[in-house]
């Protein structure tokens, strides 16, 4: 029943305090789009008429303001033209997108979206540009695909997923041009529900794997990453400072490396998070004996 919003959304609201056209979720009196459309409007239909309700989807974002969204290409009509539009992203500054950029040229892309931004952050400003370009244009009766090097441009797992619903849902395509989801696809599949799921898996389990094994090497005394740069001044600064209620953040700054290929330098707010818990455990293992 997942298509049941495609239906409903294919007639206006009847309901006065709502009238939404077609294309466009129901809409509360607060101007806020509706948790489940009205029944009014999924009862003009004979195979919903007698279901209780019938949610919003996630892709409408229920509760949100409610904005009225492109009308729907006519059912049945074929695309007029064909557009391609890419996306390119690196997750941080000093990464180039040269390669990326090379690439969707390559690939015939007319238009590109890029960003320099995190995989973990919630919103990404040039992507949601890139979605929304590809709805109006769709909404116009052209063909739209959405055009990346790689899937993790996009995201991993439930991110990937979702952001295939929404394309699915304004019928916009998708293509990756290498990678193990490379090629074009149809986002509702179950082949590429399946490798999208997979590999939102890939960084828990790199995660996971790193963890086991910084583990492993506390147990047999052995030092994580490279050569130390705190000493016994530094700890007891930390700690002065630490009773003051100081972020670690702001400790490090204070702080100061006193040898080393890094003397001179501050210390990472990592680094001090360490060294302070290392002294914490040390102090509870002498304090139990």
């Amino acid at each position: 029943m997942s298509d049941d919003f495609k239906r409903v959304e294919a007639h206006p609201c009847p309901m006065s305090s709502c009238a939404a056209p077609a294309g466009s979720p129901c809409r509360t009196g607060k101007g806020k789009v509706a948790i489940q459309y009205h029944t009014a409007r999924f009862r003009l239909m004979p195979q919903l008429a007698k279901v209780l309700s019938v949610p919003t989807p996630a892709v409408r974002k229920p509760g949100a303001a409610w904005t009225q969204l492109p009308r729907p290409v006519s059912s049945g009509a074929e695309p007029v033209g064909h557009v391609r539009l890419g996306y390119a992203r690196a997750s941080t500054a000093r990464q180039s997108l040269d390669a990326q950029l090379d690439s969707l040229a390559e690939a015939g892309v007319t238009r590109v979206f890029s960003e320099k931004i995190s995989t973990r952050a919630t919103k990404r400003p040039e992507l949601e540009a890139a979605v929304k370009l590809a709805g109006e244009i769709r909404s116009s009766g052209v063909a739209v695909t959405l055009v990346v090097h790689e899937h993790k441009r996009l995201g991993r797992g439930i991110e990937l997923a979702m952001l295939a619903e929404e394309l699915k849902a304004g019928d916009v395509g998708l293509e990756f041009l290498t990678g193990e989801l490379k090629g074009s696809h149809d986002p509702s599949g179950i082949v590429f529900t399946v490798l999208a799921a997979m590999s939102g898996t890939e960084r828990e389990y790199i995660r996971d794997r790193t963890l086991e094994g910084h583990e492993s090497a506390r147990k047999r005394g052995k030092t994580i990453g490279g050569a130390g740069v705190t000493d016994e001044s530094m700890l007891s600064m930390a700690l002065h400072l630490r009773e003051r209620e100081m972020s670690l953040r702001d400790i490090a700054k204070r702080l100061v490396i006193t040898t080393g290929a890094k003397k001179g330098q501050h210390p990472s707010p990592a680094t001090v998070m360490r060294m302070l818990r290392e002294h914490d455990e040390q102090a509870a293992a002498a304090a139990s004996t």
